[in-house]
């Protein structure tokens, strides 16, 4: 029997409150509570509850012929455990099912395997024990952060005890060869490596509601079609997602879960198909050939590159920068700075600063809490600054060259402040610039706005009609507007929220056009 793999990515981050150039040294309180709340709470009831809800029915159906494998990072778990513990238990509903194969990753999605080999172990070792705490699974398998991978950092995976690894199927390494095989490391053939099946996957992932593309709609008939096709001799077809693909990126009312509640017995019924864990898949199968990185591939965009997080001159400099102080970090005990070190170290950080994204649509702008990449760099590395000051304050060296250490967190911060302000400058050019292109003014140019606008129109509208509309408005919207409230107007917001339950539609247009006519005002003036 040949197998179908499942792996699901499962990641949120900690994303950053606006951290002024004039906070640093005054207060340590980083992150947007109420941001990272909404989004988690709102992901959960959209996507993680009915998806492993509905994962749970498919395995209890199918029993032994349908697996699949979840990777959750450490900060997506911590913010299960924050702010959404029931679904922390869902997970562990599947897990004893013994179906369920949960992998190892870097605790905090981090790029540490890029940078620092020692760093990149020890989130490897917390995020395992985290799994075997939570799921009662020591992880076997391992996938790197995006699905980074290169000779180099398979080198270190297999040095850490692991024998099986995902990563993508790039064409530029592959080649005439094909995805839908196992293969191993190039030198090492111990290490055996599951490469993704991109055009199947996207097809899920990205097409799936896309009423442009020619194979739309995708049907769970079509899709087994698509795997009957296939040569009789490929062992192996790794669709390997997003899990908000299910309910947060293809809304529910796309058919997306009842695509999915579909397809198992569609495959099992007409195919030589199962859908296997990729522990099993590494057993079960033998490798065909090496495969050859030289240079770091990945999953993200067209290039499979490391371009949308390593690839501009913010990006590199806030990615030396964090890393710079690594070594003063391993001698450090102190708990809320550990904390913060793992938080700082998520890849989406230096995603938000890609500008990639001004051409490359709307996936380098999903969860994204900045108007522009320049605003992204100016906060995170306002924040790297102060969090470089306390781990001097805080953190007690083992090694003979404290004044030295000292030195370079004082040579940073001072780098720092004065990237910042140079940074300054040109963002406020970039995002003048971007408005001056924008004729309407809607609601959903809000989205684009900067935070310090953004206070000032909420200053400037009566918060009963603001609930109105934002009753009705996208979420981009409501997650640049909600977080910019003081907290009097939050309270105030959440009263109204509650009490609002039929709403004219007459009402939301008439105050939509006041708040767009406020939003011109303000931009104009």
């Amino acid at each position: 029997m040949r197998s179908v793999c499942f792996y699901f990515q499962v990641h949120q981050p900690f994303r950053l409150r606006t951290y002024r150039f004039f906070d640093m040294g005054q207060h340590h309180n980083y992150y947007d509570d109420y941001l990272n709340k909404s989004i988690m709470q709102r992901i959960a009831q959209k996507c993680y509850l009915p998806a492993n809800e509905l994962m749970l029915k498919l395995i209890k159906k199918h029993g032994k012929s349908f697996n699949v494998a979840y990777s959750i990072s450490g900060l997506a778990i911590e913010q299960f455990e924050k702010y959404a513990p029931e679904v922390l238990k869902s997970f562990q509903k599947l897990a004893d099912s013994g179906n369920v194969e949960f992998l190892s990753e870097t605790y905090s999605h981090s790029l540490a395997s890029l940078k620092n080999k020692d760093e990149f172990k020890r989130q490897v070792e917390k995020h395992s024990q985290k799994m075997e705490e939570l799921f009662g699974q020591k992880p076997v398998t391992f996938r790197n952060t995006e699905l980074i991978y290169s000779d180099q950092i398979g080198d270190m995976v297999a040095e850490m005890g692991y024998k099986t690894m995902l990563t993508e199927g790039a064409k530029h390494i592959l080649g005439w060869k094909s995805s839908n095989y196992l293969y191993h490391h190039v030198h090492n053939h111990d290490l055996k490596l599951l490469l993704k099946n991109f055009t199947l996957s996207d097809d899920i992932a990205f097409r799936f509601s896309n009423q442009a593309w020619s194979e739309w709609p995708l049907t769970a008939e079509k899709y087994t079609k698509w795997l009957k096709d296939l040569d009789e001799d490929q062992q192996v077809v790794n669709l390997f997602i997003d899990y908000e693909t299910f309910g947060e990126h293809q809304w529910e009312d796309s058919g997306i879960f009842k695509f999915m509640q579909a397809l198992p017995e569609k495959v099992l019924k007409t195919t030589d198909f199962v859908f296997s864990k990729p522990k099993d898949i590494a057993r079960k199968f033998k490798p065909v050939a090496g495969v050859e990185v030289n240079y770091p591939i990945s999953w993200a965009d067209e290039e499979r590159d490391l371009t949308a997080w390593l690839g501009n001159e913010m990006q590199d400099e806030a990615f030396d920068k964090l890393y710079s102080i690594q070594q003063m970090i391993m001698g450090c005990d102190n708990e809320e700075i550990m904390k913060d070190w793992n938080y700082l170290q998520a890849s989406d950080h230096f995603y938000y600063m890609c500008t990639k994204w001004f051409s490359d649509g709307d996936v380098h702008r999903y969860f994204n809490p900045y108007p522009s990449p320049y605003e992204a760099f100016i906060n995170y590395m306002n924040v790297l600054s102060d969090f470089a000051i306390r781990v001097e304050d805080h953190c007690k060296f083992t090694n003979d060259n404290i004044k030295d250490m000292k030195k370079k967190v004082k040579d940073f911060t001072d780098e720092v402040k004065e990237s910042a302000k140079k940074t300054t400058d040109k963002a406020k050019a970039r995002a003048k610039e971007k408005w001056d292109g924008v004729k309407d003014y809607t609601l959903d140019d809000i989205a684009k706005m900067s935070n310090a606008k953004v206070k000032e129109l909420i200053n400037k509208v009566d918060m009963e009609e603001l609930a109105h509309v934002l009753k009705d408005a996208r979420d981009e919207v409501k997650d640049k507007i909600i977080p910019n409230m003081t907290k009097k107007a939050k309270t105030e917001y959440e009263k109204l929220e509650k009490e609002l339950k039929k709403i004219k539609k007459s009402d939301i247009k008439a105050f939509t056009e006041k708040i767009e006519t406020e939003l011109k005002n303000i931009w104009k003036k």
